[in-house]
């Protein structure tokens, strides 16, 4: 399988995830929506030095995983592109920062722990907005930008971006193959080919662009989707979800509670 064959499977299978019958599925998308942002806002506001604070917000995420049955092994293996580069925004911590912290009267580096703090806030960030991907469609989450009062040109040119994506990932595919079945044992694309190629994809990407809203018009298409609203209603077990987490995120946020569980079984 090519990069472009990848590609194209991984959007089609986070489309799937997404499409599953779990329980974390079914809670409202505003909801869900509503809570990432919550915990990302939640994360990040811990101090550059609180590294035992940010750890206990792994809770949600973790539970999340079990919640919806993700593998978390194969998270990682999609997110392998974006978690190294997140880790790399700290690297450099060490040597700028020289301040040392007192931690139970033992001296550790401030620049080594803010760079443990820093990484957990964007792996743990990272993790939010996947599992918010991975339980969540792309229309259910254009249903919940809209209950927000999200502009409908921002919300409908986000979905059609998303689903454009696979259509020009297959054009480009196709344009690939049939330059290698032209020439077989070369290796890559010649460079003198790279202007012609790209203007066929321009050309194939228009004309693709106009069959897809020639589509839309004629399944009665005005300017902006419905986004299945009336069929997803707010139930009683959407609301204690979103309390019960929002409830979670205060206690780790306002207390200790990684050093105080520490310190019960010391």
């Amino acid at each position: 399988m090519n990069q472009i064959n990848g590609a194209i499977y991984e959007i089609h299978h986070m489309d799937m995830l997404s499409s599953r019958d779990q329980w974390v599925n079914r809670v409202h998308p505003l909801v869900k929506l509503v809570l990432t942002v919550v915990y990302i806002s939640t994360v990040v506001s811990f101090q550059k030095y609180d590294a035992a604070g940010t750890v206990g917000m792994l809770v949600y995420p973790m539970a999340v995983f079990l919640l919806a049955e993700l593998s978390f092994a194969d998270s990682l293996k999609r997110l392998r592109i974006v978690l190294p580069l997140v880790c790399f925004v700290g690297i450099l911590n060490p040597f700028l920062d020289k301040h040392y912290v007192l931690i139970d009267g033992i001296r550790v580096n401030g620049g080594i722990l803010s760079m443990v703090t820093l990484i957990l806030k964007g792996v743990f960030s990272v993790l939010a907005s996947y599992l918010l991907i991975a339980t969540t469609s792309v229309e259910k989450l254009c249903c919940a930008l809209r209950m927000l009062h999200v502009p409908k040109a921002v919300v409908t040119q986000f979905m059609l971006t998303y689903r454009y994506v696979t259509v020009l990932l297959e054009e480009v595919n196709r344009i690939t193959q049939a330059y290698m079945l032209r020439a077989p044992h070369q290796k890559g694309i010649h460079f003198r080919a790279w202007g012609s190629l790209a203007g066929q994809l321009l050309l194939r990407s228009v004309d693709r662009a106009n069959e897809v809203y020639e589509s839309m018009l004629l399944r009665g298409y005005q300017g902006e989707y419905q986004y299945m609203r009336e069929r997803i209603g707010f139930v009683r077990q959407d609301l204690a979800y979103l309390l019960f987490w929002l409830g979670v995120f205060a206690v780790f946020r306002i207390w200790p509670v990684i050093l105080v569980v520490g310190g019960l079984f010391s």
